[in-house]
């Protein structure tokens, strides 16, 4: 049984139940009794508070969060110690981590990769200007809300970014998302951010990780010394300028990678305002100069031994290999000559053959026109087809209508005919070309406020030309003020962005107002005037029809019953009911008394409110006496009385009316 369930911590957090384990400190559900919300309370694991060193490392945390305050990093509301438990209060996030999120998407498209990048960026643009540096990059610390943000979470090793690294005996992050200067031992700075971040976005790309291996050690080493597959040569409908910005935050020469998470999203929106812009730079800028200088060890002391012991075994291997060919090379010594002999016979066959068949053929008709074989030129632009070997002096290239083509860029030939390997004779010989014109897309519709049904009925064309995939998913669905529930709030890709064959439409479902709850006081036993002042408040529903007059002993207006409970929570906007006593205990009062309701318009001259005194003549004390909102405009009172008498209104002191009733009875 874990010990801090139904705990309170400083008379305040409620622990409700786990949520989630790190490796210092556990997250709970908690509730806030003094702000009545849900939150997250991360709690260092009471092992570990025993030591210092793991203390101080919780702490660098507090202290990195208290300093930050972005949409996309998730909230801190509190930083407190009570007793012996050091904790951390925060957002409790309605959602699931980047790479739950990837494992059920399969491979994003690279808009979506880029929407989400473009977030994660800007949470640690902030953070680097506040001089901190999270170093723990990756899909399982970054949370995807419903709405299709992203917060940044879990600062557990962070520091800040001019203070000193302490933990230089253990690679710092997980090792797949691990920067070379992390793997190395080195200080880090926000460029070791920015290194996870490109791996984070290479792995939304491709559905792959850079660099895997059999253990993190392997995978730290090829950090150190690797270049990983371009996206592109993994997902050919990447955009090449999307795998350059990936590239470059990926490089391991911190000088050539990007100085600051500003200048990533510079790169980003350039490119998300025009996919065809020209970067300028190129793969060929990214990869690292061959420089001859000494190996360095790394500081690290895991992965420096076993790197070492990776050579050992590698010198070792090589060893046994020389061993083994030196005894081999007698034996392959003899045999060699008996193959010289037989392959020196059958060449002296083989000339013999060529030398007849010459002399014979010399005798035959004279020989018809040249033959040639169609080369590929699939991929390239007419320009450059037109001059490799095989087409040049040879065929003539004829362009025929483009075409659309998924498979090549704009410019590039899609079709030939005839095909790669067929043969052609003679003169004057022609390849027909079609051009590609780029691979055919739509635009998407807007389709906010309508249900997903009459979305779907409006893109029918476009849903069945680009193959398209209509996802609408409880877990986009979200409340709304403003769009009628089952209606659409937004779509990805937004109205006028483009539609490729096989795209994904995510669909933001409304689920309609999200309404508030109150709480039901007690109205027994007060004027119904009074009570429908509240109500006002609470945003609870009283019209006249709710109201029954019931005889009653209490005074005439009191309320002696009502449909909801006291202290019980109701929905804004629900309708109570009151029964209002009449004065009377009795239902059939002997003198034939009766009751009457009058209403009565409230002045509108600017007054907030009006005391209102209500005399039926016969009597001294008035029926009704009471201050009332003017913002009600009308006010209906409940009156006694038996035959005809005079009804006197009184506002503020001064007669506002009066006039005569006739009474039942």
């Amino acid at each position: 049984m874990d010990p801090y369930i139904g705990k309170m911590l400083d008379n305040r957090y409620e622990i409700l139940e786990p949520i989630g384990k790190g490796g210092m400190a556990v997250v709970y559900k908690a509730k806030c009794h003094r702000l009545n919300r849900l939150v997250a309370v991360k709690i260092l694991k009471s092992d570990l508070a025993q030591d210092a060193d793991f203390r101080r490392r919780f702490n660098a945390e507090s202290q990195a969060v208290a300093l930050l305050s972005h949409p996309n990093i998730v909230s801190v509301y509190d930083v407190s110690k009570g007793g012996d438990i050091e904790y951390i209060v925060m957002e409790l996030i309605d959602g699931i981590t980047l790479k739950q999120y990837m494992e059920r998407r399969g491979l994003l498209n690279w808009r979506e990769s880029l929407h989400f990048i473009t977030q994660i960026m800007r949470a640690l643009s902030h953070a680097h200007s506040r001089g901190i540096v999270h170093r723990d990059i990756k899909p399982q610390n970054i949370m995807v809300l419903r709405d299709g943000s992203v917060r940044v979470t879990d600062f557990g090793i962070a520091c800040l970014e001019n203070s000193a690294q302490t933990l230089t005996q253990e690679a710092l992050g997980s090792v797949h998302y691990i920067s070379p200067e992390q793997a190395r031992g080195d200080r880090t700075d926000a460029r070791s951010d920015i290194y996870s971040s490109g791996v984070v976005l290479y792995e939304m790309l491709t559905g792959r990780l850079p660099f895997v291996g059999d253990s993190a050690v392997s995978v730290a080493i090829q950090h150190l010394s690797s270049i990983p597959l371009a996206p592109r040569e993994i997902n050919k409908e990447i955009p090449e300028q999307l795998e350059l910005i990936c590239m470059k935050a990926m490089t391991p020469d911190l000088e050539r990678r990007y100085a600051s998470a500003e200048a990533m999203i510079s790169d980003l929106e350039t490119f998300r305002k025009n996919p065809d812009v020209d970067l300028d730079f190129d793969l060929e800028d990214l990869r690292p100069e061959e420089v001859d200088e000494p190996t360095r060890p790394l500081r690290t002391a895991g992965i420096h031994a076993a790197a070492q012991q990776h050579g050992r075994t590698s010198v070792s291997r090589e060893r046994e290999r020389r061993r083994d060919y030196e005894e081999d090379e007698d034996r392959r010594s003899n045999k060699t000559q008996t193959v010289l002999w037989t392959v020196a016979g059958l060449l002296a066959a083989v000339l013999v053959f060529f030398l007849f068949r010459s002399i014979f053929a010399s005798f035959q008709t004279p020989a018809g026109p040249e033959q040639y074989v169609v080369k590929n030129v699939l991929g390239m632009t007419v320009e450059e087809a037109a001059q490799i070997d095989g087409v040049k002096d040879i065929f003539t290239l004829a362009e025929q209508t483009p075409i659309f083509s998924s498979e090549y860029d704009a410019g590039e030939i899609a079709r030939q005919d005839p095909a790669e390997g067929e043969y052609r004779k003679g003169d004057n010989l022609t390849i027909k070309v079609w051009v590609s014109m780029g691979e055919e897309t739509g635009e998407m519709p807007n389709v906010k406020d309508m249900t997903v049904l009459a979305a779907k009925a409006a893109m029918k064309s476009l849903i069945e030309k680009y193959e398209l995939t209509i996802d609408a998913s409880e877990e986009y669905q979200e409340f709304n003020d403003e769009i009628e529930k089952g209606h659409i709030i937004r779509t990805y890709p937004e109205k006028g962005e483009q539609l490729k064959k096989g795209d994904t439409i995510q669909v933001v479902v409304s689920k309609g107002p999200e309404f508030k709850e109150v709480k039901v006081l007690k109205f027994i036993g007060i004027n119904i005037e009074t009570a429908r002042n509240q109500l006002e408040t609470l945003g609870l529903v009283c019209e006249d029809a709710d109201i029954e007059i019931v005889p009653s002993s209490e005074g005439i207006g009191t309320i002696v019953w009502q449909s909801l409970e006291p202290n019980t929570m109701a929905k804004e906007g629900d309708t109570i009911k009151f029964q209002v006593s009449s004065g009377s205990s009795v239902s059939q009062p002997s003198y034939g008394s009766g009751i009457i309701t009058s209403t009565y318009e409230l002045p509108q001259d600017g007054r907030k409110t009006v005391h209102v005194t209500v005399y039926v003549s016969h009597e001294s004390e008035p029926q009704f006496d009471d201050i009332v909102s003017c913002e009600k405009k009308s006010i209906t009172i409940p009156l006694q009385g038996s035959g005809e008498q005079e009804i006197k209104v009184y506002f503020d002191g001064e007669l506002e009316t009066s006039h005569t009733v006739q009474f039942q009875g």
